[in-house]
Parts: C-alpha cells; structure tokens; sequence
C-alpha cells in the first residue's frame, strides 16, 4: 500500500482520520507509524496529499494535508478482456488498475466457460480496484464496464470506440500484421481468453473495425499478455 485512500467524506474538515481495519494493520505492520511521520493520502476520485499524522491509536490515525502532490497518469486505452477464470480476475483486475488502464471492459467469448460469470469475484471487483490503486499511488478508478454477448457489443457498441485517432488492435498469434510499439495515440486493445479468440470472432472484430496484430509466436497467458503488450504500446 502506497498510499492511503479515503472516501471524501472522511475529509471534510481539516482532521482526516483512518479507520480501517486492513489500512490500520498494513501502517503498524509495514510502516510503523508514528505522531509527526507524514505519510501519503488520496481521496478516492479526487487529489492528492502529503499529510502529517497528528494521532495513533488502536482503532484510528488521525492526518492533516501538508501539500497537495500529483496524481498518477492513466495510460490512454480501454482495455477489453475475455472474462478469465475467476482466480485470474483478481490479479487482472488488480494489475490493470495499477499500470494505469482508463477503462476496462470484461466481454464473453466463445471460449468463456459461462460459469466465470457466476464468481463471487465479480461483486468484489471494487475491491480488487482499492488494492490497485493502492499500490499504485493512484486515487482514480478506471471505468469497469460488463458485456456477456459477444457480437451485438462487436457490432453496436465497439465501432462507436474506433477512430482514425483511437484504433482498436486485437492481439491474436497468427495475425499478418506486427502489434505496434512506442504508440503516441490512444487505443483500445482486445484480449481473448485463454484459448483465444476462434476464427469467426477475429473476423467479426475485423469487419467492425479492429486491427488483428501479432506479438510473434509464442502463446501467452492473458495476466502475462497484458503487462507485455502495454508496456510495448506505451514505453
């Protein structure tokens, strides 16, 4: 935890206190604060600060803003993943908020077992969100959006995405053409599930405007495809 989010209405006067139990144990555990350390705050959806702590006790840490600092970038793409098994979620989730993806859209695929969408793991997501944006020293949340039916999203709403500005790229391992790198655009990028897209999806995706693109031949998980191709999109 790099930082300590709060909900705004725990900042309404010029004493900001921290009472959660998990931020608590993680600033004793790991950090060992004490009366005069400063220690980094956010306001979750807002800013940034470098605060003082006025207080410790066992049930609450009392916080005063010193200096506003500045919130993390978010990189320029929305990010639409084949809904992974439900163990992957979390890390995905997680690692997507933390890298700094604007807008993550979780989609069925014909390789999606219908079961994924049972997981408990989805009323948890905003949880997985908090973590990330922890770890991250971000205080913004990237926008979390659900389609469980592949071709009328495919259709109506992913061209409404495309701009000559804001081209979409499907990674799929036997594309012709090479996936980008060192972009200076924003994009939106699609992930396939574990055993990738099949043959009828790539082509729909394609005739509603997305580029399929290739990272070479080898096959790669979706939680290690998507740290890879970010970092290659926007070194």
């Amino acid at each position: 935890m790099n930082i300590v989010l709060l909900d705004p209405r725990q900042t309404e006067s010029e004493v900001w206190s921290i009472t959660s139990t998990r931020q608590l144990a993680h600033l004793r555990t790991h950090l060992n604060v004490q009366v005069g350390d400063r220690l980094k705050v956010g306001i979750r959806e807002g800013q940034r600060y470098l605060t003082e702590v006025l207080m410790v006790s066992d049930r609450v840490i009392q916080v005063t803003p010193i200096q506003t600092e500045p919130v993390p970038a978010k990189l320029p793409v929305t990010l639409i993943v084949a809904m992974p098994r439900p163990k992957v979620l979390r890390r995905l989730i997680m690692d997507s908020v933390t890298i700094g993806v604007e807008k993550v859209v979780l989609l069925h695929s014909y390789r999606v077992d219908k079961s994924y969408w049972q997981t408990p793991f989805l009323q948890q997501i905003d949880q997985y969100v908090t973590l990330g944006l922890e770890q991250a020293g971000d205080t913004v949340a990237p926008k979390i959006e659900i389609y469980k039916r592949f071709k009328p999203f495919v259709e109506d709403v992913l061209p409404t995405w495309i701009t000559v500005e804001r081209p979409a790229y499907v990674a799929h391992p036997y594309a012709g053409m090479t996936m980008p790198n060192a972009i200076t655009h924003a994009c939106t990028l699609l992930i396939g599930p574990e055993g990738g897209f099949i043959p009828y999806e790539i082509d729909l995706l394609e005739k509603n405007g997305c580029q399929a693109v290739s990272l070479g031949n080898r096959i790669l998980r979706t939680e290690t495809a998507i740290p890879y191709i970010l970092g290659r999109l926007f070194t």
